[in-house]
């Protein structure tokens, strides 16, 4: 079903939800962006399985669901043909290619925005497609990313991030910073053992439009 036939069978929601998707039980996955305490995101799956589509998707509910100065979002990837016409929504504050210097500069902006951010009612998302590529940056940008992720969700700035399972080697200190992890298919057993996931049955996921979450003890697919 399309996003916004979706939205408006849901009806109102809190304006300080960000819709996520659709659980198993029909009911919406919503993320309160005035309470820090999940952190930032981590999406993780096999290639294929759909980690930017789910961003995409998180734009759209962001601009359907919120005015801009309410909620805005800013993208940074390898891909950013992926993006095109999305510069001129206006919840956008840009697509920056993460190996250009402006995706630098978008970092060092918006973590200078989140330190100053004490009082402001406005959040913003940050969907980082590849933390990987992100470790290539320069030095300032990669210790201002670390802030974000370990800062910016109290500052009303909340990463979302994507990663190959397979490229994880090396990744250990910046995955140690995401307490909450959503996962698209995984078909690797011991991927899915580094990730304390072996009861999530990762590989039966439907490829490009199922993930799952943790939830306590339990895992919710949407």
């Amino acid at each position: 079903p399309a996003l916004s036939d979706l939205l408006a069978e849901f009806g109102p929601m809190p304006r300080e939800a960000l819709f996520l998707g659709v659980a198993s039980d029909g009911l919406p996955v919503l993320l309160n962006l005035h309470d820090p305490v999940p952190g930032p995101i981590l999406i993780s799956g096999d290639a294929g399985t759909g980690k930017t589509a789910l961003l995409q998707n998180i734009a759209s509910a962001a601009v359907k669901m919120h005015r801009a100065d309410e909620l805005q979002f800013g993208v940074l990837t390898n891909r950013p043909e992926e993006w095109n016409g999305w510069e001129s929504t206006p919840n956008n504050v840009g697509v920056f290619p993460i190996y250009h210097r402006s995706a630098e500069d978008f970092i060092l902006s918006l973590s200078a925005w989140a330190h100053g951010n004490k009082t402001s009612q406005q959040s913003v998302i940050l969907l980082l497609d590849d933390l990987e590529a992100a470790t290539n940056m320069d030095f300032d940008a990669k210790q201002n990313l670390r802030w974000l992720l370990a800062r910016g969700p109290a500052r009303r700035v909340w990463p979302f991030t994507t990663i190959n399972p397979n490229h994880m080697d090396g990744m250990s200190a910046w995955l140690d910073a995401f307490h909450t992890r959503i996962f698209g298919q995984i078909q690797n057993a011991s991927l899915i053992q580094q990730f304390n996931a072996e009861n999530a049955d990762l590989d039966s996921l439907n490829n490009g439009t199922q993930f799952a979450l943790r939830e306590g003890d339990h895992w919710l697919r949407f």
